[in-house]
């Protein structure tokens, strides 16, 4: 009797086969299992950072060490650099950086998780933004007096009278109103945060969405507008709500790019709270589209910044995106 044709089966038999088969686990064995490999994932995304220690002795940044320079060099040849313990995949490093006009005239604007964050500092500070900081009484004088003087050329130039009832004080409004639209140059991750981080034993989502932004695009000194919206998933560390919002305000109140703001607020997060992921969301209005150019009255610009689970997990990334649409 001739045996039945052989038939293979739809699932490969050493899948099925075994007591740790895919298709064995129950589902609680699957997500233990994702979790466990979610973790080991973050973790090794994570190797070599270090907990924020605003007050330690050899400050957030220390220099790199001499073994750390020998270890960048194999056979001869140069690999990337390791930096505070990471390695830089772009090969980026701040102290042999050539100068071009470029990373001269603006700061750095990373895109890996290896952002150039200086909490002593001003974080990604423009050329002059010390100065500004640091001023003395006398120099903010100066520096109102020499504001107001551009302002009054600009009316002349554009055939206005700057002697006229109407303008007489306005070089002067302008100039305070300015440097008003640009504070956030003379704030820094220290003293916004003050201390304000916690710890505490939660590891689902926090959002605080809808913070209004109001910023100068860098391009054509107009503002845009809009909210942005924040969520993160802690590492056993927490953030004052408040904060989410200060830190928005100190970036957006600088001359920008609203991807640029996005990306900076979610790495300063990241780099402060280490948490399992960051997501920033920005929705704004754009006034040089707006008042110039194509002038489209109804158009808006969305960005986003997503970082750790966010942008390793469809799941929680579709969770964060979902609680800020909803009404």
């Amino acid at each position: 009797m001739d045996s039945p044709p052989f038939r293979p089966k739809a699932i490969p038999s050493h899948i099925t086969n075994g007591p740790s088969s895919p298709l064995r686990l129950n589902q609680e064995d699957r997500d233990r299992k994702e979790r466990d490999n979610l973790y080991a994932a973050i973790e090794t995304s994570n190797r070599g950072r270090q907990i924020v220690d605003f007050d330690g002795p050899n400050g957030y940044f220390p220099k790199s060490s001499t073994s750390a320079d020998m270890d960048n060099k194999v056979g001869g040849k140069d690999v990337h650099g390791i930096i505070n313990g990471e390695i830089d995949v772009e090969g980026y490093n701040q102290d042999t950086a050539a100068k071009t006009p470029l990373s001269t005239s603006r700061a750095h604007s990373p895109y890996t998780q290896h952002p150039t964050i200086d909490f002593d500092g001003l974080s990604w500070p423009s050329k002059g933004t010390r100065a500004r900081k640091e001023a003395t009484s006398e120099e903010k004088d100066e520096r109102l007096a020499k504001l107001s003087g551009a302002v009054r050329t600009i009316l002349e130039c554009i055939g206005e009278d700057p002697d006229r009832e109407g303008l007489r004080d306005t070089p002067d409004r302008y100039a305070k109103a300015l440097l008003f639209f640009t504070k956030g140059y003379e704030e820094n991750l220290r003293e916004i945060v003050n201390g304000a981080v916690f710890h505490e034993d939660h590891d689902e989502l926090v959002i605080v969405k809808d913070i209004e932004i109001y910023s100068l695009c860098e391009h054509h000194l107009v503002p845009f507008t809009g909210k942005m919206h924040i969520g993160y998933i802690p590492n056993r560390r927490v953030i004052g709500l408040s904060k989410l919002a200060r830190i928005a305000e100190m970036f957006s109140r600088r001359l920008q790019v609203q991807e640029r703001l996005t990306k900076q607020v979610a790495l300063a997060l990241s780099e402060m709270l280490q948490p399992q992921g960051v997501a920033v969301v920005v929705e704004s209005s754009h006034f040089c589209m707006v008042m110039r150019g194509v002038q489209k009255t109804g158009a808006t610009t969305t960005t986003s910044c997503m970082l750790g689970r966010m942008r390793s997990t469809a799941r929680t990334r579709e969770e964060f995106l979902n609680l800020i649409n909803r009404k």
